[in-house]
């Protein structure tokens, strides 16, 4: 059984930005930026934040942190991504989610300039994906590509089931997977919470990614021998044992489901590292567009 290790396949991505990044530089050309807003101070949020901050460093990025309130007006957030769309040292623009109640997620999304939505949620760069257009993939689901890749899982021809349909990972995961890709050209099947005989159409599953938020939902009698597990899922389960008080969990039943995969994701470890692997490499493919204008 293999193991598809986020931290292995990640540091090759880093690896090659870090190389590309210094060539800019040698050639004294100015360093990609991106630019990260955090709402508020939700601990998972910060996390992810951080993370990405620190991976912008290590790859010799620039990168700056806005933070603004919980209580902040949406208007001062859109006020905010304008600047940021505007000012010609910004490459990339991502805004954490989720953020507080009264704020339009969607107003966000479509604030953000799409050449600097390296989050690739803007209804501009999503419905490229969906025509095959070069555009920003979202950063989890180009994540789980370039995992494919790295890690030369067979694609082509075979039966992938996607569970979950949210436009962040679901949905254009989907369309990846049955796309004319190196890792696509799977048949999907595009499983929601009104799916009937889930478990049945699991079991006919090559390849399973789980994108649904509940932990341990996919047991080991809804994998066929010998399936590819790709689990997307990354909630903080309460556990008084833990030092921190909780653990992460993923959506699939990670020692049931591993004694019958022939390869499947850790959590953590695995399809989080790789999320920011696809966001680093869609913040360098804005720079290149923009200094190519």
């Amino acid at each position: 059984m293999l193991i598809l290790d986020g931290k292995i396949a990640s540091q090759a991505v880093r690896n090659e930005l870090r190389s590309r990044v210094a060539s800019l530089v040698q050639a004294g050309k100015r360093r990609p930026h991106l630019a990260a807003i955090l709402v508020g101070n939700n601990g998972a949020s910060e996390t992810y934040v951080a993370s990405k901050v620190k991976n912008c460093e290590e790859i010799g990025f620039a990168s700056s942190l806005i933070r603004m309130d919980e209580q902040v007006a949406e208007t001062a957030l859109l006020d905010q991504i304008r600047q940021l769309n505007a000012d010609p040292a910004i490459d990339g623009i991502l805004v954490q989610l989720p953020l507080p109640k009264q704020i339009s997620e969607q107003k966000v999304i479509e604030a953000i300039d799409p050449a600097k939505d390296v989050d690739g949620f803007h209804p501009a760069n999503v419905g490229k994906l969906v025509q095959g257009l070069p555009t920003f993939i979202p950063a989890t689901p180009y994540g789980i590509m370039l995992m494919l890749e790295y890690f030369d899982i067979p694609t082509k021809g075979k039966h992938a089931v996607v569970i979950g349909r949210s436009n962040i990972v679901g949905r254009p995961m989907s369309i990846l997977l049955s796309s004319n890709l190196p890792k696509g050209n799977c048949t999907v099947t595009l499983c929601h919470s009104h799916t009937p005989n889930l478990a049945e159409v699991c079991r006919s599953a090559d390849i399973i990614v789980a994108a649904l938020g509940k932990p341990g939902f996919v047991k080991a009698n809804m994998v066929k021998p010998g399936a590819v597990i790709i689990d997307v899922g990354i909630t903080r389960v309460t556990d008084p044992t833990a030092a921190k008080g909780f653990r992460i969990k993923g959506d699939v039943d990670y020692p049931e489901v591993s004694a019958v995969a022939s390869a499947i994701t850790p959590v953590p470890g695995g399809v989080g590292l790789m999320t920011i692997a696809g966001l680093l490499k869609n913040t360098l493919q804005a720079y290149e567009q923009r200094e190519s204008e």
